[in-house]
């Protein structure tokens, strides 16, 4: 378990840039020796910092895999999660073998609140701190059910997975991060959320469910979810972000000068939501650029709405 004492803490309690530098310049034996899977206070140290803790949910494929590897490469312990535990291990050793950052994988299936739950315990047993939160577990458009279905708690199961989740595990990690600020939450959305539209008299589309419209309902909720977050969190030196790699990608695309893959792009833009210094909370991203998201994450009685009903159905005490 990665327990360390209150005094290191305090003596190694660099800003999240500061100690990404402080990593991406230690000698090259010094990375070798410390490139193990973290198991303990030792090899969760650099020197007199300590290496900076990010979680990355649903990084052991696609934009999540990239994203844990290319923050590792700062020197940064990567807390790697999945479903497949075999998966999840081999991001682990081709961590280990890029011989900068250290990384552990954690199991949990996100359509499932009680192993959220439990995933959320564990990670606060085992890590004194937590300096990056990247919510990016979740159902892509294609993989959304033609028909509807429901989670282990009985919930629609893409509101469940892309939302609920990842609402209820940064609730309980929220302490966490406020404790080790300054720190980043960042949430991985969709352009589709610009269409969607949270009916709630309708959340879990019993009556209206088409595969669309639940993806583009979690979505939104993601957004809505995180300008709420930023409100709530303003002074304690947590800044909330989320993006979507969609339209603007589509844009440089089309233009026919690419020389990355929509990867690399969309890599890139979580990487500067989790390393930049002048980056104001409570941001709605399109790839790098700002922009103004779906008109009712704007509105704050909605919002109210969807916060009071994902207290109740995640069963967490009201704040």
């Amino acid at each position: 378990m990665l327990v360390h004492s209150r005094r290191a803490a305090l003596l190694g309690r660099f800003s999240l840039w500061a100690g990404l530098a402080v990593a991406l310049a230690l000698s090259a034996p010094a990375r070798k020796a410390q490139s193990a899977v973290t198991e303990s206070a030792a090899q969760a140290s650099v020197g007199p910092a300590k290496r900076q803790v990010i979680l990355v949910t649903g990084s052991t494929d696609g934009l999540g895999r990239e994203v844990a590897v290319r923050l590792a490469a700062t020197g940064a312990h990567i807390i790697v999660h999945g479903r497949n535990r075999e998966r999840g291990m081999e991001v682990v050793k081709e961590i280990e073998q890029q011989g900068k950052g250290t990384a552990r994988f954690y199991a949990a299936d996100f359509a499932s609140l009680e192993q959220v739950r439990k995933f959320a315990e564990t990670i606060l047993r085992d890590y004194d701190r937590l300096d990056v939160l990247i919510n990016n577990a979740g159902m892509r458009g294609p993989n959304v059910a033609a028909s509807r279905q429901v989670s282990s708690d009985g919930y629609e199961l893409t509101f469940a997975v892309n939302y609920l989740s990842g609402f209820l595990l940064t609730r309980m990690l929220l302490p966490r991060l406020i404790q080790s600020a300054p720190s980043r939450i960042v949430s991985i959305s969709s352009s589709a959320q610009e269409s969607g539209t949270i009916d709630f008299d309708d959340v879990m589309l019993e009556r209206n469910y088409t595969a669309s419209q639940a993806y583009r309902e979690s979505k939104l909720a993601e957004v809505m979810f995180t300008f709420d977050l930023a409100r709530e969190l303003k002074g304690t030196g947590v800044i909330v972000s989320v993006l979507q790699p969609g339209s603007n990608l589509r844009r440089v695309l089309s233009t026919g000068v690419h020389p990355k893959t929509p990867i690399e792009y969309a890599v890139d833009a979580v990487f500067h939501l989790v390393t930049s210094p002048d980056l104001e909370s409570g941001q709605y991203f399109d790839i790098l650029t700002p922009a103004r998201a779906n008109d009712q994450a704007y509105d704050k009685e909605a919002r109210e709405k969807l916060r009071k009903l994902s207290i109740q159905l995640t069963g967490i005490s009201p704040y």
